[in-house]
């Protein structure tokens, strides 16, 4: 192979965290002299990446959202261009977190470096049109859903249905009394708090769920709560609701997400990969979605999907309950949950649904199909 070759993976939030990591462990599988540079979180530190940016105060969900953070994302996106164009890579590997990623593939595509883009922007929820910008800017996509290569296929771009990473990284391996066992909680009915993996999201559904919480301590005395921290959320960013965690007595778990999913009976979850996690474990769950109203007023005239979670998303109906912006109550997650935890009947065809998610994402070997598909990029560089 000559002199080593440089790949930069850039992921911006928890979830892109995890697949980039995923993708470049298998990247060093297939080469351990290739050398990985990029923004990410420690996820992608502890596969082996040099991480040059942290990406774990960019993340913010909604339109309004991003204006108070612009001034800071644009200044890693553009120290990020210095750095591409100064020590240009032979691979960029752009993960999900879009519209920075399309900035960034627009311009290393201008500096003549190849773009692999894994992870493409919805089209088939809203901007569909995007597909076409993806053509100008990107080498090579590698989609994770079968329905969207139909969609880049007809803007002739390049792109491979490398599989959904989740099938091969989400595998129920316990019981709920072995992980509640393994996690050193009590042996009663555990209701988990997914608030999400942003600070935005964080801060509008934490103290929802935390008075939801509150419903369900009073009518179930004997409920325990647990919360797990996703990568990119540190302790003290949780400070301000100490005293209602503490209240609740809620156990605040750290890098043991897929132990937290099996140990509980049922979850509040912020829309987004998580659910997709959550429904992959076979747990039940309520959705919950809430932004800035100027954010929702604009998405709701964009959006072009019926359902906002991707565990109804991929089957194309609702299998789990979404509560979203003025709907997302204490009372409605209250109201849910105790169906969920009460009605056996419902709470088994939900657990039946979401077994079937499975099958509907392709085989597996997602990480090792994308890591496959970037090599032979590298391999075919000046082909």
């Amino acid at each position: 192979m000559g002199n080593p070759k440089t790949v930069f993976i850039v992921a911006g939030e928890a979830s892109g965290d995890l697949h980039a990591a995923n993708l470049s462990k298998e990247l060093l599988h297939i080469d351990d002299r290739i050398r990985l540079q990029g923004m990410g979180g420690r996820r992608m530190r502890k596969a082996g990446v040099e991480v040059l940016f942290d990406a774990s105060k960019l993340a913010v969900v909604g339109i309004v959202e991003v204006l108070f953070k612009y001034r800071m994302i644009k200044g890693v996106l553009n120290q990020i261009k210095a750095h591409i164009r100064q020590s240009p890579p032979d691979l960029l590997i752009l993960v999900d977190y879009q519209e920075f990623n399309q900035k960034l593939a627009a311009y290393a595509k201008s500096l003549g470096i190849r773009v692999l883009f894994y992870i493409g922007p919805q089209v088939w929820a809203w901007r569909p049109k995007r597909v076409y910008k993806m053509a100008r800017i990107v080498d090579q996509m590698a989609v994770i859903f079968p329905f969207e290569v139909e969609l880049y296929k007809k803007a002739d771009v390049p792109v491979e249905f490398t599989g959904h990473p989740l099938v091969d990284e989400i595998i129920p391996e316990k019981t709920a009394p072995e992980a509640r066992k393994a996690l050193a909680l009590e042996e009663q009915t555990t209701i988990g708090l997914f608030p999400g993996s942003r600070m935005g999201e964080i801060e509008r559904l934490l103290p929802i769920m935390l008075a939801s919480a509150r419903l369900l301590r009073a009518r179930h005395p004997e409920l325990q709560f647990v919360l797990p921290l996703a990568s990119s959320v540190q302790h003290e960013d949780l400070a301000e609701y100490g005293p209602e965690l503490a209240a609740l007595k809620v156990h605040v778990i750290e890098n043991n997400t897929h132990d937290v999913i099996q140990a509980c009976d049922s979850i509040m979850v912020a829309s987004g990969t998580a659910t997709l996690e959550i429904g992959l474990m076979g747990t039940p769950m309520v959705i919950t979605h809430k932004v800035a109203a100027l954010s929702y007023f604009i998405l709701s005239r964009l959006v072009n999907i019926s359902h906002i979670g991707l565990v109804n998303i991929v089957p194309g109906r609702e299998i789990v309950k979404e509560l979203i912006q003025h709907e997302a109550t204490p009372e409605n997650l209250t109201t849910e949950t105790l169906r969920i935890l009460e009605d056996k009947n419902y709470n088994q065809n939900m657990r039946n649904e979401l077994a079937k998610l499975r099958e509907l994402l392709g085989a597996g070997g997602g990480s090792k199909n994308v890591a496959r598909l970037a090599y032979s990029m590298l391999e075919h560089k000046n082909n």
